[in-house]
């Protein structure tokens, strides 16, 4: 994950919020954010090649440490973003469970200023997304304005504005 559950419950604006709905707007914006950008943030210096079992990998690395996301590919079967949640002199154990297969294990490291647009995504969502649309509002004889919403205004679901910080690591697709 981009950033600790832990991390952003502790931050004054997620108080009183569900631990699950957290979790998954941060999986979510993670998932939106690769895609957008086709950037898939990993360190390829930090690459092994491991069988699985339950939710253990049968290798380790001495780059990885707890909570640090891991990308596995070439699998056919556990292809995905798995964090790890413990690691031991010959295995890795990670958040979910995995098919017995050969696995390519990448490391995935985001800098901050991803970490800080995350944020900024999640308490936009949080604060704002039952108002998507919404231009203007005046209560006094009620009248509700409602902008377009097309691809010059929004992005994904996100005002543009907010997803001005991923322009720097947006790869060209071919």
């Amino acid at each position: 994950m981009i950033i600790a559950v832990d991390e952003v419950m502790s931050l004054p604006e997620f108080v009183g919020q569900n631990v699950n709905v957290v979790s998954n707007l941060l999986e979510s914006a993670e998932l939106l954010i690769r895609a957008y950008t086709h950037n898939n943030f990993q360190n390829r210096f930090v690459r092994f090649t491991a069988g699985s079992r339950g939710d253990r990998l049968l290798a380790t690395s001495d780059y990885l440490k707890v909570g640090d996301t891991v990308q596995i590919s070439q699998s056919m079967v556990n292809d995905g973003l798995y964090t790890v949640t413990e690691i031991g002199d010959d295995f890795v154990r990670v958040d979910k469970e995995l098919y017995k297969s050969v696995n390519l294990v990448t490391k995935v490291e985001y800098p901050a200023d991803i970490k800080n647009g995350v944020l900024n995504l999640i308490k936009w969502d949080i604060k704002n997304r039952d108002k998507t649309g919404i231009k203007s509002e005046t209560l006094s004889r009620y009248s509700v304005t409602y902008f377009d919403q097309d691809s010059d205004n929004q992005v994904m679901g996100y005002p543009a504005s907010l997803l001005g910080f991923l322009r720097p690591y947006m790869k060209a697709r071919f």
